[in-house]
């Protein structure tokens, strides 16, 4: 309890998460037996995992693709597809986050990748810049849901038994589920602010096709991959990276050799962020295992609730709750030990309760006060973060009921992956 308290005092007054969660494991440590050097065999043997290169592997395939200058061609293909529409641009913006998804996985590069376009040509067509960043906000959610996916891959490593394969094609409806309840509230309530265009002819729609086939083809090439069981899922974002570099130099030909360096620097840097959390976060659920805490926490609500379906109901409401605060991964690194064994208790599908916890997490990235999307999009903006706040509230009312609908009807999320028999 001690501990607890020292990691939520330390979070509170604005202190990195991997130097909270170590201090406050520290303090568990000094009341008990443990030589000061388990704490460096336990953070190394939390990194030494062949699984974990996959994400900075990830992360620098979508650095590469960022930078081969492929967002035109992604928006271009957008524009042929929905721009005719109610509310065009806004479609193509949502649906333009659909295409980016499964390049980064990664929702703040599509917030500030698509951001930098979207919102000014939104406010030059008519919509207030404010409602053009939170949408660009809120469609970024798309991003770690759709394949491949940071988050996905680092919920497969904290909990076991949990096919990486099969979350990536569960996380497939929810992010399509997504884009659409989006899209219809644009149609619905921001057709006023963009006069309708024509629809574009379908010569011109297959050339922006055949323009956007390198950045379509990649998700199809990882995911087709790792369905096949050619490559592992780290083998795959080896391929990733190798692909997205061949792309850029030699097919897009918009990638430098003097741009690598910062590529690769930007790419270490991210990632190290993310690892070295993981490897802090090994250590304490070394230590809550060993003091039985998963345990003794599942006893005690196994006790207090009997049915599957209000233990979601109470995991969704904490999980919101947590994402105001912490960012994504974190929370997951620190929640995810001791909720996914209670889940497994009730008996619920391994795979639905990652992609609700991920998707509910994802959320928090649009939610203030700690949103990481919505500072990026107000950086873009310069609006105000009270500005987009107010205008992201009814996109949050579409997350949320996109959030009730996997919650409480699994087969949205188990379709895919049975179809593929996992």
């Amino acid at each position: 309890m001690v501990g607890f308290i020292v990691l939520i005092a330390l979070l509170l007054i604005g202190s990195p998460i991997a130097f909270a969660i170590l201090l406050a494991v520290l303090t568990h440590l000094a009341d008990t037996p443990f030589p000061i050097s388990l704490i460096s065999q336990r953070i190394f043997a939390g990194l030494d995992s062949f699984a974990i290169l996959a994400i900075p592997l990830f992360v620098l395939a979508g650095e590469l693709m960022n930078e081969s200058g492929i967002t035109s061609r992604i928006i271009t293909f957008a524009k042929a597809c929905v721009g005719h529409m109610r509310a065009g641009l806004a479609q193509v913006n949502i649906w333009a986050s659909v295409i980016f998804a499964g390049l980064s996985g990664s929702a703040v590069a599509d917030t500030s990748a698509l951001g930098r376009i979207f919102i000014p040509e939104m406010e030059k067509r008519g919509y207030p810049r404010d409602f053009a960043a939170a949408l660009t906000a809120a469609s970024s959610v798309i991003g770690p849901m759709i394949p491949p996916s940071i988050p996905v891959i680092i919920y497969a490593l904290i909990t076991t038994g949990v096919s990486v394969p099969a979350l990536f094609l569960a996380g497939v409806a929810p992010g399509l589920l997504l884009a659409i309840g989006l899209s219809i509230y644009v149609r619905a309530f921001a057709g006023h602010y963009e006069e309708q265009h024509e629809p574009v002819p379908w010569k011109d729609r297959f050339r922006a096709l055949i323009d956007a086939w390198v950045p379509l083809f990649m998700p199809v090439f990882i995911v087709g991959s790792i369905l096949t069981g050619i490559v592992t899922p780290t083998e795959a974002a080896a391929l990733a990276g190798g692909y997205a570099l061949l792309a850029g130099m030699f097919i897009l030909k918009s990638l430098k050799v003097s741009q690598l360096p910062r590529i690769f620097l930007n790419a270490m840097r991210d990632s190290s962020v993310i690892l070295i959390i993981i490897a802090v976060v090994s250590l304490a659920n070394w230590m809550l295992t060993f003091s039985q805490v998963p345990q003794k926490v599942s006893a005690m609500v196994l006790a207090e609730i009997s049915n599957p379906l209000v233990f979601l109901l109470m995991v969704n409401v904490i999980l919101l709750v947590v994402g105001l605060f912490l960012e994504g991964i974190a929370a997951m690194l620190i929640l995810l030990p001791i909720l996914h064994p209670i889940a497994m208790s009730f008996g619920i599908d391994p795979v639905h309760f990652g992609i609700v916890v991920i998707f509910n997490l994802m959320i928090g990235l649009i939610t203030p006060p700690m949103g990481i999307c919505l500072f990026v999009s107000n950086s873009i903006a310069n609006v105000g973060i009270g500005a987009i706040s107010r205008r992201i509230l009814p996109f949050f009312a579409v997350e949320l009921l996109v959030l009730a609908i996997i919650t409480f009807i699994p087969q949205t999320v188990t379709f895919l992956p049975r179809l593929f028999g996992f």
